[in-house]
């Protein structure tokens, strides 16, 4: 069974014990790849279905499949952990990869950990609340940093959002091919040709050269990163669309 028939299948699955049980089940936090077959589904699933990742635009996400008769209140068992250096004078800087590093050698599997944030000599970790606890007494350390960790009660806590360069262009279309070439400086060929690789997704859902691009769409493109499209509608007098691309740093 290949990777995609393997998501499917737990996806449904979780559905039908949704259904069955009368109880909200969760999914680990899915990347885009999935999130493209999570929304492929919908019409198979038995319950309602949500996504979040813990907060406003984030890229990993959990499914919720929420009985239809539903008489209880839930929320998504989604933790928050910041990082800080125990020594801030010697604290050397890190990045995401380095965060997410130090979380995987703690064999702790991927999908179990959402997005991380990184500012300013700390990160901030959302992962599966059963993991809360082992993360914050194991990850001691990132790079050559010794870290203190501590848990957000309350995700209005959350002192960093995602950081965006914002770049105000111009683009002959809004389809999808035309906007990531001039977001990444491609030509529509190679754009092209990563949408056929399956590697552009608009708001998680992977898409086709001819596909229309929103104002306020999350673009992603595997191995180039991905930005808020926005668009006010108005057009130059060579009949150019007027674009901002919010580019995640």
């Amino acid at each position: 069974m290949d990777e995609r028939e393997l998501v499917k299948k737990r996806l449904l699955d979780l559905s039908r014990q949704a259904d069955n049980r009368q109880f909200v089940t969760f999914s680990g936090f899915l990347n885009l790849n999935e999130q493209n077959i999570y929304h492929s589904l919908h019409k198979e699933f038995y319950t309602p279905s949500k996504l979040f990742g813990g907060y406003d635009l984030a890229e990993r996400q959990m499914v919720a499949f929420i009985p239809d008769a539903l008489c209880y209140e839930w929320s998504y068992p989604i933790s928050c952990i910041e990082a800080k250096p125990l020594y801030p004078k010697f604290a050397e800087d890190f990045s995401h990869r380095d965060v997410l590093g130090a979380v995987m050698n703690l064999g702790i599997e991927r999908n179990r950990i959402g997005d991380i944030l990184c500012s300013d000599h700390r990160a901030f970790i959302f992962c599966e609340e059963t993991i809360g606890t082992f993360l914050m007494e194991n990850l001691t350390q990132i790079r050559h940093t010794m870290m203190q960790l501590s848990l957000l009660t309350d995700f209005d806590q959350l002192e960093v959002q995602p950081e965006f360069e914002d770049i105000a262009d111009m683009v002959a279309s809004n389809r999808i091919d035309a906007i990531i070439a001039k977001a990444y400086h491609l030509s529509r060929a190679e754009a092209a040709a990563y949408i056929a690789a399956d590697k552009v997704f608009i708001n998680g859902k992977s898409v086709g050269c001819n596909t229309s691009c929103e104002n306020g769409a999350i673009v992603s493109v595997r191995g180039k990163g991905r930005f808020v499209f926005e668009t006010d509608q108005t057009f130059s007098k060579k009949g150019k669309l007027r674009v901002r691309f919010r580019m995640y740093r």
